[in-house]
């Protein structure tokens, strides 16, 4: 009988999955050498989970259940919306660094590499920041913090799709180049201007009208 592993070791196999998926993708991901880097047997892999696909998702779960922590970190306590939006900035560019390969496999997942995947995928995924981030949205335009015409819904959608450019612009070669080019060579080391200035951004968007726009 194969000896049950302890919690640390399982971890361990799962980081070594998540880098292993983020670097080759699904299809290209050997479970033997997984197996051998996590110090592991494929037997012992395959006692766990039953097969690649379930052993991708238990990945994806473990980096999710990080994602959670970190979104329900900087959203705790009564906060007016821009403050709220700062910590959120802050714990991206904070996550992206420290989990660098849990972004590059997101973003291998968007890439369309895991495209007999991308429903049940973007179910896990979206669900976590979609409901929490229109939820708060919703309590600012009550608030009055935000314009009364805003769907709290859609701008859910559009904050969120800032905060994913932004973390892939600290962990994915493509949008780190990218973002080099359109903000200078020295922005991966002035995490203060980059807040700063999405914070601008948002406070604009938040907070200017329609009939604002067009009585400009």
């Amino acid at each position: 009988m194969l000896k049950k592993l302890e919690e640390s070791k399982l971890i361990e196999i799962l980081e070594t999955g998540i880098s292993e998926f983020s670097q080759y993708g699904i299809e290209k991901t050997n479970i033997n050498i997984v197996a051998k880097k996590a110090g592991v047997s494929v037997g012992v892999l395959y006692k766990y989970f039953k097969s690649k696909d379930d052993f991708f998702m238990a990945c994806l779960k473990h980096s999710l259940a990080v994602l959670s922590n970190v979104i329900g970190e900087a959203l705790q306590g009564e906060q007016k919306i821009l403050a709220r939006a700062e910590k959120l900035i802050r714990a991206v560019q904070k996550n992206a660094r420290e989990h660098e390969n849990y972004n590059a496999m997101y973003h291998e997942i968007t890439s369309g590499s895991f495209k007999k995947h991308s429903a049940v995928l973007a179910k896990e995924i979206e669900s976590i920041s979609a409901k929490v981030y229109a939820e708060f949205l919703l309590q600012a335009q009550k608030e009055g913090e935000i314009r009364s015409d805003a769907d709290p819904r859609l701008f859910a959608f559009f904050f969120d799709s800032l905060l994913i450019t932004l973390q892939f612009s600290y962990s994915c070669d493509y949008y780190r180049e990218r973002f080099l080019i359109y903000c200078g060579e020295d922005i991966l080391d002035n995490d203060e201007k980059v807040v700063k200035e999405l914070l601008k951004f948002l406070e604009s968007a938040f907070t200017t009208s329609q009939s604002e726009i067009k009585h400009a």
